[in-house]
């Protein structure tokens, strides 16, 4: 029997919690049942591994990201919607390093499909017909843009920035500049 007040979603939350307190890879079933000072096996009525449980919580983090990108880019279109929706991986990762490190999870084609993720994707599309991208170059900037995020994020995570002038910020404002200046002027495909 289920111990009162666990519930899948509390679990996830917990384990979500755990990942940006001790990082993504600490986070295991055991770990969760230790916070709520439970017995590792009541926990399997809610959940099936330790896998299953990163799954939830990448699944979380992408939800969370693809609502807070949503709101920022709510009337916003071209240079302005860049920033924004770059800002918010940018922040969330900031706040949430357990959790941004979750949403970069590969999961098995058909949860990634079903997931958030999908949302991610239809937006950095929806910002790339601002800059009047065709195919395959609107996927080749898609990609670009995820590797310029994700690089830039990590790198400051880790301390790869911090020991040189200028700020991170000004850093971070000139490659939004730089983005920007290379979709307007998106190279034509070599002959």
């Amino acid at each position: 029997m289920a111990r009162a007040g666990l519930t899948t979603e509390r679990l996830v939350r917990a384990g979500a919690e755990l990942a940006d307190e001790v990082g993504f890879e600490q986070v295991t079933v055991s770990a969760v049942a230790r916070r709520f000072d439970v017995k590792v096996a009541s926990l399997y009525s809610h959940l099936k591994s330790s896998h299953d449980l990163k799954t939830r919580i990448a699944l979380l983090a992408l939800e969370e990201l693809a609502d807070r990108a949503a709101e920022a880019l709510a009337g916003r279109a071209g240079k302005d919607a860049l920033i924004a929706f770059a800002n918010v991986y940018r922040d969330y990762a900031h706040e949430h390093p357990g959790r941004y490190a979750a949403a970069q999870l590969r999961l098995d084609p058909e949860t990634a499909a079903a997931s958030a993720g999908v949302r991610h994707a239809q937006m950095t599309r929806a910002i790339l017909r601002g800059y009047d991208l065709s195919e395959p170059d609107q996927t080749h900037a898609v990609r670009l843009l995820g590797s310029v995020f994700h690089g830039y994020v990590s790198l400051e995570l880790g301390g790869g920035f911090s020991h040189s002038a200028p700020d991170t910020q000004q850093t971070w404002s000139r490659t939004m500049d730089a983005l920007d200046a290379l979709l307007r002027n998106w190279p034509a495909p070599a002959p």
